[in-house]
């Protein structure tokens, strides 16, 4: 691969001369898969289990049971072993957008009204509407915060819709909603269907919506009834609980991943408020409070304006030509674990007269001291029927709900080393197996050759689905050639930390915590196998016990064994890329060696670009350089190293080409993996000397 220089930058150039004999490395790892919740498609780094948690969901069900995705068993067992940081984006299919909620202000409204299309709400071929159910919220009328009204379905319904045309007759005797009924009126129009509210005055005019299925429509009815308009930054169809209240303000549709919302304490006198956000399955006597947001105003003029303080950031992913980027829209970082501020519509511009006193003009702008709901979101690809094909199931069509070209945008994206570093970069549930899993193999070929691009990272990917035989594993490991991947077999059962179950997963779930034990316990350049450390310590089994001539099979093609020592547990052992080449870089601590030297003093050399191209400048390098060298080799990285930047490489001719050149030599420690005992035996008096 050659690459050269076009725009001003620094070029690490690898030559192997060990053959008998790349890239750097970052802080973290980085992993690609789908989860319960989360920002979709985003990279988003996470510093403990919990945080991940918390961002990301634990499990789900798919028919009567739980589980978690393969994604959050490996997130767990990272940290579990040792890791600090660790770069997650979640992986979906289709449109997910975030829900939504509108605060209202403590503005009253005597009228509201709006138009739906309710086609969406007939059966196919009928324009019968099937239960409708209306909800009006507010102070007077009705006398309670949350009244439920439902319109029963069919034709012989006193109240239903036979026809488009009609309008919708609300009965009166549908006790106890009498008295809320008696101020909506409706008319129809073709498909449209209008429905005013018309009575007295309401918090927020008395917001109406109605709902049908999965299907909502909604609108507020008065002048500038809405204060502002927050939204999650988790997107997807869990995050949808706009239901009434049921008895002790608890939310049916409320869930431990999703969340609501809480306007306390408005001072019209201070221009200020606070916000709450709790979880969605809390009471409202026994409230959940995620993050309590006080003193907040309106005014954009405020250092505490509600935008400034929570954020109002979007982060959408962007594609230009080939590349793929992160756009950001809003002008101020999101603060917030959980919400961003959509819009401000009732902005109060400098609160305050000059005598210190709130402008009356403002006072009902103020958001109104009440509770409610999210709304609006879409996307879901929770999958649904036979254990969802998680785990041992995952098949060619369906890993865990998704597809393998699911993956492809963050792959692509993530292929840019200036935005994203990690060590390393697993896919667990994509399968490197033609005859199998023919989907997968282009998606993890572009992971590879992306990791091989950037030379600062390597994939940990997976050569069999669960049940596969030794024949299967060798004859898909020669699929790639490549010192930035390495691959285990065979899978490992484990517990599921948030269940608690028993399950098979596959190995690339598990090497991210061999690995970042590894280094805890060592260094990046030792060697992630054997008994000191290689231990897979929250692996009950493997999925089959390897003889000695299984291991070797698999070992000269490069697959690393995972093996059941007794009285030790499941061990890994072996630490091969699949580089087919016969070199120092054949080996997983060489390339990683490699992956940390680069890193380390690629940045080194940044600090150099657009600097004099003086002796000065060289020796910058190099005092930088050597000194980190060489602590490397004191910790057994390096048996020797040089490093030459002087006037034999940079020449007049390369100094004219606005070009700085060093060379740096290196001999990685060897590992050792095959050991000879000779056991002699002698005669009897024989001596030992």
């Amino acid at each position: 691969m050659s690459e050269t220089l076009i725009s001003p930058g620094v070029l690490a150039i690898e030559n192997d001369q060990s053959f008998t004999t790349q890239q750097p490395v970052q802080v973290g790892a980085a992993i690609i898969g789908p989860t319960v919740k989360g920002k979709v498609g985003i990279p988003t780094v996470v510093t403990s289990y919990s945080e991940y948690l918390n961002k990301y969901g634990s499990t789900f069900k798919s028919g009567s049971t739980e589980y978690s995705y393969l994604t959050s068993i490996s997130v767990y067992n990272y940290f579990q072993n040792g890791g600090n940081s660790l770069l997650v984006t979640r992986v979906a299919s289709g449109s997910f957008t975030p829900a939504t909620a509108s605060i209202p202000t403590s503005t009253a409204a005597t009228s509201a009204s709006a138009t739906f299309d309710v086609s969406p709400f007939h059966p196919s071929g009928s324009f019968i509407i099937n239960g409708i159910t209306i909800f009006i919220t507010g102070s007077t009328p009705p006398t309670n915060t949350s009244t439920v009204i439902y319109v029963p379905s069919g034709s012989n319904a006193a109240n239903s819709v036979v026809s488009a045309s009609q309008a919708i007759n609300f009965s009166s005797s549908v006790s106890p909603y009498s008295t809320a009924l008696q101020y909506i009126s409706s008319s129809a129009s073709g498909n449209d269907i209008t429905l005013t509210y018309t009575g007295p005055n309401g918090l927020l005019g008395n917001s109406q919506y109605f709902t049908s299925g999965s299907t909502t429509g909604f609108f507020t009815g008065g002048t500038n009834t809405t204060a502002f308009i927050i939204e999650t930054l988790t997107e997807g169809e869990l995050m949808n609980n706009d239901t009434a209240e049921v008895t002790g303000g608890a939310l049916p549709s409320g869930s431990s991943d999703n969340i609501r919302w809480q306007i306390i304490s408005p001072d019209v006198d201070n221009g200020n408020f606070t916000l709450l956000i709790r979880r969605g399955n809390d009471e409202t006597n026994f409230p959940v409070v995620l993050e309590n947001w006080t003193n907040l105003s309106l005014d954009p003029k405020a250092p505490n304006y509600i935008e400034k303080v929570i954020g109002n950031q979007v982060e959408t992913v962007q594609q230009d030509g080939t590349d793929y980027y992160v756009d950001f829209s809003g002008e101020y970082n999101n603060r917030s674990s959980y919400i961003r501020i959509k819009s401000v519509s009732a902005k109060t511009y400098e609160y305050f007269d000059n005598n210190g006193v709130a402008k009356s003009i403002y006072t009902a702008s103020l958001p109104t001291a009440v509770s409610g709901a999210m709304g609006g979101a879409s996307g879901n690809n929770l999958p649904t029927g036979q254990a969802g094909n998680y785990y041992n199931n995952i098949n060619n069509t369906n890993t865990q709900g998704l597809q393998a070209s699911d993956y492809d945008e963050t792959i692509a994206l993530l292929s840019n080393k200036d935005n994203y570093q990690y060590n390393f970069i697993t896919v667990p549930g994509l399968v490197y197996d033609s005859a199998n899993f023919s989907s997968h193999i282009s998606t993890i070929s572009t992971l590879v050759s992306n990791c091989q691009a950037r030379g600062n990272t390597m994939a940990v990917i997976d050569m069999a689905a669960k049940g596969a035989t030794v024949t299967t594993v060798i004859g898909n490991a020669p699929g790639i050639n490549s010192s930035y991947a390495a691959t285990y077999w065979p899978w490992v059962k484990t517990i599921d930390p948030n269940t608690g179950q028993r399950v098979w997963v596959p190995p690339s779930t598990m090497i991210p915590g061999v690995y970042t034990f590894n280094d805890r316990a060592a260094a990046p350049w030792f060697a992630p196998a054997g008994t000191t450390r290689g231990i897979i310590s929250e692996a009950i089994e493997t999925e089959r016990i390897l003889t000695k001539t299984s291991r070797d099979t698999l070992y000269n093609i490069n697959v690393n064994p995972i093996n059941n020592i007794r009285g030790t547990g499941v061990v890994v052992f072996g630490q091969k890329t699949l580089q087919k080449k016969k070199s120092a870089l054949d080996r997983v601590n060489v390339r990683r060696l490699l992956i940390e030297l680069k890193s380390f003093i690629t940045q080194v050399a940044d600090t150099l670009v657009f600097e004099q191209n003086t002796q000065a400048t060289r020796n910058d390098f190099l005092n930088q350089v050597n000194p980190y060298l060489a602590d490397i080799q004191r910790r057994e990285g390096l048996t020797s190293f040089r490093v030459i930047m002087d006037d034999t490489n940079n020449t007049p001719e390369v100094i004219d080409n606005n070009e700085l050149r060093g060379q740096i030599y290196l001999q990685p420690t060897r590992t050792i993996e095959f050991i000879y005992l000779d056991f002699n035996i002698t005669p009897t008096g024989a001596t030992f000397e």
